[in-house]
């Protein structure tokens, strides 16, 4: 069990916040209170990778989502089972297995270990379980043996009546099929149009993450375009195995020998381990149609409950077209990992709200370096200032912070169907009021931010900064057990508060700084636990300190060309200034 999955108190119950968690459910196109179906327990299935070729960071985006929406329940209290399935046998892994020589679960494992990895460095949170579709087909044949047995499915024969293998769900005889996505019922030709018109839905969404084939947008299983089938949304729960198939592909069963279709994996798994209804079933966008409505018509069919929630990210996009191999415009996880530090991106992929369309750039990327230095400099400065009082407080202290201690605005933005633009926005404000409080201890000990101060400098020569130290206790953020004042509490028990309020916003969002797998990463010139040290940061802190002065008094005497050319001097050099109702601050840009 990692340090984020541990329970906040042994005897404690959810925080009050939970109650007014609000999440999107697709179905329903609405976005309602969640209450789960056991109380304090969360069960999710997330639909994993196919795993044919290395990830790229429009698979990565999915994983980070639902990492941020567990990591949230978490912090609410929860105790969360999450499933992550891998598919290790699919039409596309066997061809190019077989095209480049290797034998499909060779090919499989291979890239399995290196989703792993990106899941890894990306500091996503194993999954409870992870099941491969090859070590669950007996549950797949049960499964498939149901749905006959309830007369939605049909085993298709030969001319001396032996079954061949292909298994179809009929579409027609389950008349709720279209409740998730809405899809309309007819039979005949009109399915055919009404195909079309999906078609021409998956078009205005974009293609498949795994688009292959010539068809980028609605890639075809072979059994899926059979003659044997009854109507055109038929779709297959087994398959009798194509000539090319190897012989280890292949299971012999009471219909036939072949192996399992796409959708009847999930069902399978997801059953096995959440049982016969869960709270929450995730996966991109992508997924809705057909892979996720035929998964919740074929699970009801067999007589079983499905998720109660279904949960959609939304894709990466370059250039406004989504990110896929097939568009030629996929990068690699290693790839991308190469230009910028793990922390970086994985700021990037969360950037906005699962549900919303990442755009993938230049600038997004600029943004979450932007990010880092902001972060990273604050946690570390008040680490410094904090020496006398235990430094830095530990990893424990920061995941045992429950929701209910943590700023409310960082609340209500994760309740609203995890927004974390929000978040992230109270997160940085958090950080300026911590700022606010390095800029009075400094005052306080007579260095104008110095080792005290860290890289916070005010260009006030300390008038007013009882002022600024209870504004600041007014905008601390409250920790559970520390709800203190401006009346009582000192300017470091203040910052001390803010900092751990700050590192477990950013722990909630996968974020913290001094957790694993962040610890040592640096920016720029830029590191929390490696890089420059405290005597450095001094000296740094000094000059730049000077300069912000020399800034104030020449805008005091109103000489603004000469506080522009300090300003545009710093900012050359690589130093951001932010100015303030309390003075100038800076940081590394």
């Amino acid at each position: 069990m990692t340090d984020a999955e541990k329970p906040l108190d042994a005897n404690s119950l959810q925080a009050h916040a939970a109650a007014r968690l609000q999440l999107y459910d697709t179905a329903s196109h609405a976005v309602s209170r969640f209450v789960p179906i056991v109380p304090g327990k969360v069960g999710i299935y997330v639909c994993g990778a196919t795993v044919q070729s290395s990830p790229h960071i429009g698979h990565i985006r999915a994983a980070v989502a639902f990492d941020v929406v567990r990591r949230w329940l978490l912090r609410l209290g929860y105790k969360v089972t999450f499933v992550r399935n891998v598919t290790d046998i699919d039409d596309k892994i066997i061809d190019k297995a077989a095209a480049a020589g290797q034998q499909w679960w060779e090919r499989a494992y291979f890239y399995e270990r290196e989703f792993t990895k990106a899941y890894d460095a990306l500091g996503v949170l194993p999954p409870t379980y992870e099941p491969r579709a090859t070590g669950h087909v007996t549950d797949m044949v049960e499964l498939i043996g149901r749905i006959i047995d309830n007369g939605h499915a049909y085993v298709v024969r030969d001319e001396n009546g032996e079954p061949t293998g292909n298994v179809y769900f009929d579409v027609a005889s389950w008349p709720r099929y279209g409740e998730l996505t809405h899809q309309k019922r007819s039979a005949g030709v009109d399915a055919a149009a009404e195909a079309d018109e999906a078609a021409a839905v998956a078009d205005r969404m974009g293609p498949s993450v795994d688009a292959a084939g010539g068809d980028k947008y609605n890639p075809v299983d072979p059994a899926d375009a059979s003659p044997d089938k009854h109507d055109v949304r038929d779709f297959a729960l087994w398959k009798s195995p194509k000539p090319s198939d190897p012989p280890t592909a292949r299971w012999r069963t009471p219909f036939g020998i072949g192996r399992p279709g796409w959708h009847i994996e999930c069902s399978a798994m997801s059953h096995r381990y959440l049982g016969d209804m869960f709270d929450i079933h995730g996966g991109g966008l992508d997924l809705r149609f057909p892979h996720h409505e035929n998964e919740m018509a074929q699970t009801k069919a067999a007589g079983w409950n499905s998720a109660a929630r279904w949960m959609h990210s939304a894709w990466v996009t370059a250039k406004g077209e989504k990110m896929s191999k097939s568009l030629g415009n996929g990068l690699s996880v290693p790839a991308v990992l190469a230009q910028d530090t793990a922390w970086v991106v994985r700021y990037a992929l969360g950037s906005v709200q699962y549900r919303s369309m990442l755009e993938w750039s230049d600038q997004t990327l600029a943004e979450a370096r932007s990010a880092f230095g902001r972060i990273s400099n604050f946690i570390e400065r008040a680490g410094i200032a904090l020496a006398d009082f235990g430094g830095q407080p530990p990893r424990e202290e920061i995941t045992a912070v429950p929701a209910d201690a943590l700023p409310t605005d960082f609340v209500v933005a994760m309740n609203d169907d995890i927004n974390v633009s929000g978040a992230t926005a109270a997160i940085f404000t958090a950080i300026r009021s911590g700022n606010t409080l390095l800029a009075s201890l400094a005052a306080e000990s007579g260095q104008t931010g110095s080792a005290k101060g860290g890289q916070t400098g005010s260009a006030q020569d300390g008038a007013g900064q009882a002022d600024q130290t209870s504004q600041a206790a007014a905008d601390a953020p409250t920790i559970a057990g520390a709800e203190k004042t401006a009346d009582g509490a000192t300017t470091e028990d203040l910052l001390r508060n803010t900092l751990i309020s700050v590192r477990a916003m950013l722990d909630t969002l996968g974020l913290d700084p001094l957790a694993e797998p962040w610890v040592g990463e640096a920016v720029g010139t830029g590191s929390i636990s490696a890089g420059a040290g405290p005597s450095e940061h001094e000296v740094l802190d000094t000059l730049i300190t000077e300069q912000l002065a020399a800034r104030a008094r020449a805008r005091k005497t109103k000489d603004f060309a000469k506080a522009d050319a300090i300003r545009d001097s710093l900012n050359a050099a690589g130093i951001a200034i932010e100015d303030g109702p309390n003075g100038s601050t800076w940081s590394l840009a």
